[in-house]
């Protein structure tokens, strides 16, 4: 008589890895993988990477109030997940179009964080509006065009939009700089958000 199989304690998720697959270090690693029993096929989970821009239309810097968790109802910058298939400057371009109905050129490279905790890389761009014509998209509630005296510091999503403002703003008038990446001192610390003291 066999023994049946071990239920799991929740229902199996479409990313939940096929039951052959285990977790061990495989010949010549350094670290637990998902393995594949049958095959010795290596399944390697690696960080994410996240696109995006502070994009700006003259004076005005524009903001997004996500309509979706995580932080729904809360204001951030057009950013998003890459697509197979893309650039990072094309992801940032399409997360504006879709998060704010937003045309954008981009202009360069601001800053680039790492964020461990959660397995991202977000990549941030400067770019401009092509023209204020924006629009909230599916996954915003609201967009504004703002002042850089009415962001809504303590209404900001996440660390890393706290960080691309500051540096947006530090950048600004800059035709060259250096890229900027995981601040350190205070802005570091920035959360919950707040308007940094330096800004």
């Amino acid at each position: 008589m066999s023994t049946p199989p071990v239920l799991p304690d929740r229902p199996r998720l479409p990313w939940d890895p096929p039951e052959h697959f285990e977790k061990r270090i495989p010949d010549g690693d350094n670290r637990e993988r998902l393995v594949c029993a049958r095959c010795e096929f290596i399944h390697y989970q690696n960080p994410k990477i996240v696109a995006g821009a502070i994009c700006s239309w003259g004076d005005k810097i524009l903001l997004a109030k996500r309509a979706i968790e995580p932080r729904k109802g809360f204001w951030t910058v057009p950013a998003g997940y890459m697509e197979l298939g893309e650039t990072t400057e094309q992801a940032a371009q399409r997360e504006a179009r879709e998060e704010a109905c937003a045309t954008i050129e981009i202009d360069r490279l601001l800053a680039m964080y790492s964020v461990a905790r959660i397995g991202q890389v977000q990549i941030m761009y400067r770019a401009r509006l092509v023209s204020a014509d924006v629009a909230p998209g599916v996954e915003s509630e609201a967009v504004a065009l703002l002042d850089w005296s009415d962001i809504p510091w303590e209404q900001l999503a996440f660390p890393t939009v706290v960080w691309a403002l500051a540096h947006f703003h530090d950048a600004r008038g800059k035709a060259d700089f250096a890229t900027y990446s995981n601040p350190t001192g205070e802005l570091a610390r920035m959360w919950p958000p707040r308007k940094p003291p330096t800004v």
